[in-house]
């Protein structure tokens, strides 16, 4: 197959397309991660969070020492936890994180949530779990990943879940702009905005949950929504075009220059999925795509709304704020 890739500021290459791990039980997501890179993918997306890391280097160094793949011809992103922001406890994470995998670097770390925890708080049940960023600011974050990236533990460094405002001030204070913004897009959830602001800024923007988060828990379900996978429109274009509607979706990411990470344990929708890359959307496909705009967030964020909570809906996304320029 004839991979795609995207260019970030210094010229690296980073594949458009990858396998997200989010909610692959730990106890299978070796095997998974090792199946998606036998059968052609080589970008894969971690997170401390997920609980699955150490399984996830399992597969990854069979794959390596199998010789199916070099490692320097793999992607691997993780994310910093929100409970380890404090600027001394920035490299102790990734240094974890990377002994878990059984790398020697990350292509590229990224800050997860623009939310601070006390340390060894995973997930606050009170407000007391939380620091303010008054407290800990995104900058002292921010510089910590900065000097990991100095110290060659990681190619690239990034952001997750920011706001055009909460770029901007990162820039702005440090002057070094994130590599990569990764956060929720999909037809529903376009965030065209935010996408340009990014592309002017030369922030290469990876799309989670691009396909709808259908596995998504529970607690972050309506039940009267239409899943996006089952949109009419998006149904009517795969059949016009002989492709799936997770094909669709895919292609409409890449398209838009944004890399989705769709998340997939069996072997055929990992096919699918890589396969998407191969898909090229009319305008009329396009246009249809683009009238779905509902603004529909999946991952909402009020998990770190709790009463008490230094945060809010309102100061999670910024979403009332003027876009700079």
């Amino acid at each position: 197959m004839q991979h795609k890739y995207f260019q970030l500021s210094d010229g690296s290459a980073i594949p458009a397309l990858g396998l997200g791990t989010w909610q692959i039980p730990a106890e299978s997501a070796g095997k998974s991660v090792k199946q998606a890179i036998e059968i052609g993918y080589r970008h894969i997306d971690c997170a401390k969070a997920y609980g699955n890391e150490a399984s996830i280097g399992v597969g990854l160094s069979e794959v390596i020492r199998q010789g199916t793949v070099k490692r320097e011809e793999l992607w691997i992103t993780s994310k910093l936890w929100n409970d380890a922001h404090h600027r001394e406890n920035v490299r102790p994470a990734l240094e974890q994180t990377l002994a878990d995998l059984q790398l020697d670097y990350l292509d590229l770390y990224l800050m997860h949530w623009p939310v601070a925890h006390r340390p060894g708080i995973l997930r606050p049940e009170s407000p007391d779990g939380f620091v303010s960023l008054d407290d800990l600011p995104l900058e002292e974050t921010w510089q910590a990943l900065i000097e990991c990236r100095e110290s060659g533990l990681c190619r690239h460094i990034g952001v997750a879940n920011f706001s055009i405002h909460k770029l901007a001030r990162l820039s702005e204070s440090t002057g070094v702009v994130p590599e990569i913004n990764q956060v929720e897009l999909h037809p529903y959830l376009q965030q065209s905005a935010l996408v340009e602001y990014c592309a002017r800024q030369g922030i290469q923007v990876t799309a989670y949950s691009p396909l709808g988060s259908p596995t998504r828990p529970n607690p972050l379900r309506n039940p009267q929504e239409t899943e996006l996978l089952n949109e009419p429109q998006v149904r009517e274009i795969a059949e016009r075009l002989a492709v799936s509607p997770g094909q669709v979706l895919l292609a409409w990411a890449i398209q838009r220059g944004t890399i989705p990470i769709p998340k997939s344990a069996s072997l055929t929708h990992q096919q699918e999925n890589l396969a998407a890359q191969s898909v090229d959307l009319d305008e009329s496909a396009l246009a249809t795509l683009a009238s779905l705009e509902r603004q529909r967030r999946y991952i909402h964020g009020r998990f770190w709304v709790i009463p008490g909570s230094p945060y809010t809906l309102a100061n999670l996304w910024d979403e009332e704020k003027a876009s700079p320029t």
